[in-house]
């Protein structure tokens, strides 16, 4: 059930959601603490998204709240995360996870709502099952870095074989994501993270083997070093993975709405304040397109 109004507001705040938010976030869940429908509705959900809290799913759907569109319906999935605190709390009891780690990790839910804040100008959530893989111990932050216990592909888990790994598909693996506004993506950033990885997944998940990292991202395109220099934090972060597959498809969309928060954006609006921002601008402007690398390295292990 959601905590009143004063400890929910507590919550809301150590999980970073942006202050404008906060009031009115306050103010509707009475709504969802009073109906009968709302209150049913989220406990629904909540027991979806805890069953078997740990295991590998790769997130969970949180179920679309048949209501009237709005802020309530938009913000609905926030509840669903709040409520299930304390069953993710426990669980990291119980493997002994730190609770500033818990407290890092969870503060994505704050900078996705920020991202939406950005692109729609109002309260909502970016990609709510993208947070359920935070809230269901499948990934943490880890330094600059989030790591995610997540199955080989079967394209990554052959390029992982071809090169003597002794993997198959769906071996146990840790899928490196970049988030924003963690500072810059230096050398030393990410030297950090992976030791910190490093000892994390030793200590508190010593029953899995995670024999490599894996990326999948459009900042492992490999164009971007025509337009980027080689000193370059990103340019410096592709040099660390060796290439699982190639992908055919183009992906315009992702690096314009991760750079410039809108995948909708015209093209010829684009700025051009930054060398990325002149470098995906440019790219797209003369026809080209951008796509999705896959790369990977041996995962050090302590």
């Amino acid at each position: 059930m959601l905590p009143d109004a004063d400890e929910l507001a507590e919550e809301l705040l150590d999980l970073a959601v942006p202050l404008e938010d906060v009031d009115d976030l306050v103010r509707m869940a009475r709504r969802v603490r009073d109906d009968p429908e709302l209150r049913q509705s989220l406990e629904n959900a909540v027991a979806g998204l805890v069953h078997d809290l740990g295991e590998i799913r790769g997130g969970a759907d949180l179920p679309d709240l048949d209501w009237p569109a709005g802020p309530l319906q938009r913000c609905f999935p926030v509840y669903v995360l709040v409520a299930a605190l304390p069953h993710l709390r426990r669980h990291h009891r119980e493997r002994g996870i730190p609770a500033d780690i818990t407290r890092r990790t969870l503060a994505d839910l704050g900078r996705n709502m920020t991202t939406h804040r950005r692109r729609h100008g109002r309260a909502g959530l970016a990609a709510p099952r993208w947070l359920t893989l935070h809230w269901r111990g499948e990934l943490y932050q880890l330094g600059r870095l989030q790591f995610q216990r997540a199955p080989l592909g079967p394209g990554t888990a052959a390029a992982l074989a071809a090169a003597g790994l002794d993997v198959t598909e769906r071996t146990p693996c840790l899928n490196l994501h970049i988030p924003a506004y963690t500072g810059p993506l230096t050398p030393a950033a990410c030297d950090r993270s992976l030791a910190l990885a490093a000892d994390f997944f030793a200590r508190h998940y010593p029953d899995e083997k995670h024999p490599a990292a894996v990326c999948h991202s459009w900042l492992l395109d490999p164009q971007l070093k025509q337009y980027l220099p080689a000193h370059s934090n990103i340019v410096r972060f592709q040099e660390r993975f060796r290439t699982a597959h190639d992908d055919p498809e183009p992906a315009d969309t992702t690096p314009v709405r991760f750079v410039f928060g809108d995948p909708d954006l015209p093209i010829t609006d684009l700025p051009r304040h930054t060398p990325v921002e002149r470098a995906v601008g440019d790219h797209l402007r003369s026809g080209g397109h951008w796509y999705i690398g896959h790369g990977w390295f041996p995962f050090p292990s302590t």
